[in-house]
């Protein structure tokens, strides 16, 4: 498990008791941890462990070999996968396309003497099914439309290891747990003491948020029952709790977009046959259900997944070169425009700015691990105009989103990044300084479109 970290709704799991059963033989499920990525930090890494604390109770319960590691220290885990390989028919791993995952199945592929399978289960849609990258969300939700009617029909198990006789391995080779020895109780249930002795960044205090699927379940029923009635209408609102909340488990795994997909869909009372025949790309009206569930929709299918055909389809998905020809063109252009303001890294992430709601914006951000949706297009935008060039409030925004959030060093977090440069929109008007044709935004008018003064209080540096 490197990226679907969940006992449930996994196709990479369900693929992986297929195998086991055909082969008459045990499964084991490692689940690791480094502490050498870049950003660590106890914020990201208390998130995971709470989620692996949740799956080592579930593993427990149907008797399968959970095996979760932590590195000691940096590379410690090297060696782990290949001592466990040595002895297996067939390794099974996640098909995650951002962040140094895929570089690392790559590697650790390349080195072991058996057959790898890398399965996707990150969406609705399967990565492989487009061949190119989509540069807007109209262009990828009209090839949604066309598509994905028939993959709806194939969801993956809500729990592949139910009713499933496998053979249960003895044990773990003792010369493997004694050089990798298995993650301690008191570290996945989040001792501080613990924590405080891995090499990460405690620097990033952890957040609010509880990580793990147990969690992420709560969080789903909350939602579906409370706030979704209400979703088109809070969900722009920074002082109203509108959004689902969920992107973090997404982010880790440790939620399935298919279960979220099957619950909402049971709550309208929802079949295949109400989508509408007509592939428009429009975003309200083909699902064939409420208004609420239609927007929602629109975020966790056509907006999430356009991430991923972008991440999958291109390596540079997280480089200035990716944006489209004409935002690089006027951002050029704009380039050497004079600033009223510059600020320093250490300026923005410490919140020191002139704008009250932008410091409230990157507040949120750093206490709780996430910014408003409707904010972080604005904490983006005036990162733009506060820095010297546009490469330079890349790099910015690319650092502390990955430093802080939960749900950062995602495709759909590089989306919403690199949205505020020009990617998958189009050239506005009039011209302006420092942005030239790339849009706009202000906080006088985001303050006139929203309610922030309650917000603006409570997130003050």
């Amino acid at each position: 498990m490197v990226a679907y970290r969940r006992a449930t709704w996994n196709f990479s799991l369900q693929r992986a008791v297929e195998w086991a059963l055909d082969l008459n033989k045990p499964l084991v499920i490692m689940e690791a941890l480094r502490c050498g990525y870049r950003w660590a930090n106890d914020r990201l890494h208390r998130f995971v462990l709470e989620g692996m604390a949740d799956n080592a109770q579930h593993f427990t319960d149907y008797g399968v070999s959970y095996y979760p590691y932590v590195e000691p220290i940096t590379d410690a885990g090297k060696g782990l996968l290949a001592a466990l390989a040595e002895k297996a028919c067939v390794v099974i791993t996640d098909d995650f396309p951002a962040f140094f995952l895929p570089r690392m199945v790559a590697s650790a592929s390349r080195k072991l003497g058996v057959l790898v399978e890398q399965v996707d289960s990150n969406g609705l849609l399967p990565m492989r099914v487009t061949e190119q990258a989509f540069p807007t969300a109209h262009g990828f939700r009209r090839f949604l439309q066309k598509t994905l009617p028939s993959k709806l029909l194939e969801f993956p198990k809500a729990e592949p290891l139910n009713e499933m006789k496998l053979i249960r391995l003895d044990a773990i080779p003792k010369t493997i747990l004694k050089r990798w020895p298995m993650a301690s109780l008191r570290l996945l249930r989040g001792d501080s003491t613990a924590l405080a002795s891995l090499p990460i960044d405690h620097g990033v205090v952890v957040a609010g948020k509880r990580g793990g699927p147990i969690t992420a379940q709560r969080i789903l029923k909350q939602f579906l029952l409370d706030r979704l009635p209400r979703y088109l209408e809070d969900r722009n609102q920074p002082e109203e709790e509108g959004t689902s909340g969920l992107s973090p488990y997404l982010h880790f795994g440790h939620i399935s977009v298919h279960q979220i997909f099957q619950q909402l869909m049971e709550t309208e009372g929802w079949s295949v046959d109400r989508l509408s025949p007509k592939a428009t790309g429009s975003r309200s009206g083909w699902w064939g259900v409420s208004s609420a569930s239609e927007g929602f929709l629109d975020q966790l299918v056509t907006w999430r997944e356009l991430g991923f055909n972008m991440c999958w389809q291109r390596e540079d998905y997280d480089h200035y070169e990716s944006l489209p020809g004409w935002a690089l063109k006027t951002l050029t252009e704009h380039e050497r425009d004079r600033r009223h303001y510059i600020y320093a890294l250490e300026d923005f992430d410490a919140a020191r700015t002139h704008d009250p709601l932008w410091n409230a914006a990157q507040m949120q951000l750093v206490r709780e691990g996430w910014i408003h949706n409707y904010l972080r297009m604005l904490w983006g935008k005036k990162i733009v105009e506060w820095t010297a060039s546009p490469r330079d409030a890349l790099n910015v925004m690319i650092e502390l989103n990955n430093k802080y959030a939960l749900d950062g060093r995602d495709p759909n977090s590089y989306s919403g990044i690199f949205w505020v440069l020009g990617r998958y929109d189009r050239a506005w008007g009039p011209e302006r300084p420092i942005f030239g044709k790339v849009r706009y935004m202000s906080s006088e008018n985001t303050a006139r479109k929203v309610r922030i003064r309650d917000y603006v209080k409570k997130y003050a540096p």
